[in-house]
């Protein structure tokens, strides 16, 4: 009973474990291809001039479903309730809408509210930043730009005004307390910057497994000198390694639960043993075989593993449909970059932690299944 009970509960541990750190890297995973493109193309001379030409090669790429221009910066958004770094992107509302998950997130205003209105042009800002400013829809607010001039007092940053066009939230805090939309145009404005110019492209593709067999196919289309083609998984290699590494460690570590539960097998088929010892030598002094007296004590205990494992899969997967339904395990957000407690099931990792189970069980079988066969029947029966 102790032994069901071993394997049962390291099994189901090890399904929610695995469940929610394939959750939290899935959906991680997710917010950061909902804010960033699946591929980045960005000039190391500072900024693309012939961007329109190129969106136009890439659009042709065999996997790739949305092109969009971008200018990245970093401002200082201000009003009468403080100042906040922002990471501001220009974009072009209509191009980037299957680039970028921004039509999603909003939870006020709208991303067609970015176009000028009364002589004042949009911005959209993420929901803690409003938070933290005691922004709203319509409130208006300044943008200093690094870009500025020099006077008889030395250097003056241009100031802008905007107004809030709309607020949008990931759930990711890092994105909404630092992070502003705004058109293209104005952005070249507020920036400074001369002609038709921008930072770089965003690219979606249709897998984003496959996004670097697409990011090589668009380097060989449109690769030049200056040109800079990089993939998701090489801009957040070393995060998604970490979580991978620590879903590894955690495997292990809870592995090692079933493995106690595997003991508890051996002990009580050792005792089984050692209490049927007189029936073992009756049945092998009446013919019966070492070969079938193994594989009876063999089969118990991997009946033994089977029904713990079972229980354990019956334990662990609805506690993880649980937990996924109704998420009723919150997180502060301005801690994980996620609120609440993910969870993801995979057949794979389903189908590796019952076979790793039952291999563990059937393995520690073998001990005392020999131990049962090499039972010697006289001398089992001499003082019966």
């Amino acid at each position: 009973m102790f032994a069901v009970l071993g394997v049962a509960l390291g099994v189901g541990s090890l399904i929610v474990v695995i469940g929610v750190m394939n959750g939290f890297s899935s959906d991680l995973r997710d917010k950061i291809l909902g804010v960033n493109a699946h591929i980045l193309v960005s000039s190391v001379r500072g900024g693309i001039k012939d961007y329109h030409s190129l969106a136009d090669q890439a659009e042709k790429v065999q996997g790739v479903t949305g092109v969009t221009p971008f200018v990245y910066s970093e401002v200082m958004l201000s009003n009468k309730h403080g100042v906040k770094g922002v990471v501001l992107r220009g974009i072009d509302p209509e191009s980037s809408r299957t680039v970028l998950s921004l039509w999603d997130d909003m939870v006020a205003g709208s991303v067609d509210n970015l176009v000028r209105e009364n002589d004042l042009p949009g911005i959209i800002v993420g929901y803690q930043m409003a938070r933290r400013l005691g922004l709203d829809v319509g409130s208006q607010v300044n943008l200093l730009s690094p870009s500025g001039s020099s006077g008889a007092v030395g250097f003056r940053p241009k100031v802008r005004r905007f107004r809030i066009a709309g607020i949008f939230k990931t759930g990711m805090f890092e994105y909404d307390s630092s992070l502003g939309y705004m058109t293209i145009p104005e952005a070249r404005t507020l920036l400074g910057y001369k002609g038709d110019i921008v930072s770089g492209l965003e690219v979606s593709v249709a897998d984003v497994e496959k996004a670097p067999a697409v990011a090589e196919a668009l380097e060989s289309r449109i690769g030049s000198f200056g040109l800079l083609v990089r993939n998701w998984q090489e801009m957040n290699a070393n995060l998604f390694a970490a979580l991978k590494l620590e879903k590894t460690a955690m495997f292990i570590i809870l592995v090692m639960i079933v493995l106690v539960g595997s003991f508890s097998i051996v002990n009580t088929l050792v005792m089984l043993v050692m209490q049927k010892t007189r029936d073992i030598a009756v049945l092998m002094s009446m013919g019966a075989e070492a070969s079938g007296i193994r594989k009876i004590f063999m089969l118990q205990g991997t009946l033994i593993g089977f029904i713990g494992t079972a229980l354990g899969f019956g334990l662990g997967v609805p506690v993880s449909l649980l937990l996924k339904k109704y998420q009723f395990i919150k997180l502060p957000s301005n801690v994980y970059p996620v609120d609440y407690l993910p969870v993801k099931l995979e057949m794979l990792d389903l189908t590796v932690i019952g076979v790793s189970a039952m291999v563990l069980c059937f393995l520690s079988t073998i001990y005392p299944a020999r131990r049962a066969a090499s039972l010697n029947p006289s001398e089992a029966l001499r003082y019966e």
